[in-house]
């Protein structure tokens, strides 16, 4: 085996931020190993206006699936909620480091009840959109994209009163102090894996696996696996607006899990039980729960949008 390898990233601050973090995981325990971090532009980071769930659920990958495939790079480093349920033939993936506070937080002029009825908040996320509108009907909703640093002008130039956005980003930036409030996951549900770094790598590279695989956290990697596994029951790349989180109490591990309509006229959410080690057992289960409840018209509605 090489004692060097190459990792793919995308080209954000952010992205490069989360990929040294997995990188430096990985030379902890291959103190004799070189990794060379390849930067690539993806689709998502060209288009910086089309509303996400329009561009596709690979938008942020598609590129680094690419470059591995062509075996240009030997891993790529994803941000999890970026990743797709179904992976390119060949492609698979192979860890998960510990994960960041998964909740959604805002940053704004004031928390979420102290704002002014009217007030703009951002967000390029129809799902967050659904949920801000439940807590705060009177807020006016603004399509907004790009990297964090160009959210935060947004705000302080006047153009939007406050936006929405993963607390792991700003976390990973530094940015903590910037945080107006989490936001509660009762209330704000996140995307499935927001929070969590992955990596992938090619299902016939043996040597790869056996360097990363030590990395993998396995909590995360069971809580991971049960949200996964609940959004592909529920159809995996449709457009509708779905959410999940799991977490580990005790012995047990608890999914909480949300699907809407894109009007958000409707949503409907619950929560299941299962063991860590049967996982995605209770993925498959809480979305049958829902799919019992009308989650399949929710989702042929979306197809059609």
């Amino acid at each position: 085996m090489s004692h060097r390898i190459t990792a793919g990233s995308r080209r954000s601050k952010l992205a490069l931020i989360q990929t040294a973090s997995v990188v430096d995981s990985i030379r902890a325990i291959n103190l004799n190993l070189e990794i060379n971090v390849r930067e690539i532009v993806t689709s998502g980071d060209r288009d910086r206006h089309t509303q996400l769930e329009r561009l596709g659920t690979a938008v942020f990958v598609k590129e680094l699936e690419e470059a591995l495939l062509r075996r240009e790079i030997d891993i790529a480093v994803h941000s999890l909620k970026d990743l797709p349920t179904d992976l390119p033939a060949g492609l698979a993936l192979i860890a998960v480091t510990a994960r960041q506070d998964p909740r959604d937080a805002l940053v704004a002029k004031a928390r979420l009840r102290q704002l002014d009825a009217g007030s703009r908040i951002g967000t390029g996320s129809l799902r967050r959109s659904i949920q801000l509108r439940i807590q705060r009907p009177d807020l006016q909703i603004c399509p907004i994209r790009g990297n964090v640093d160009t959210r935060l002008r947004k705000v302080t130039s006047g153009e939007v009163d406050g936006f929405m956005v993963a607390a792991a980003a700003m976390l990973r930036l530094g940015w903590e102090e910037k945080i107006t409030e989490y936001l509660p996951v009762e209330s704000f549900l996140p995307a499935v894996g927001q929070g969590a770094l992955a990596v992938e790598a090619r299902l016939d590279d043996k040597e790869i696996f056996d360097l990363i695989s030590p990395v993998n956290h396995l909590p995360t990697w069971q809580c991971i696996t049960a949200e996964r596994a609940f959004l592909q029951e529920l159809g995996g790349g449709c457009r509708a607006p779905i959410a999940a989180l799991a977490t580990i109490e005790g012995h047990d591990l608890r999914l909480d899990g949300m699907i809407a309509s894109i009007d958000g006229s409707e949503v409907l959410r619950g929560f299941g039980r299962g063991k860590p080690d049967s996982a995605e057992e209770a993925g498959i289960s809480l979305a049958r729960d829902l799919i019992s409840l009308g989650a399949s018209r929710l989702i042929e509605e979306a197809k059609g949008c």
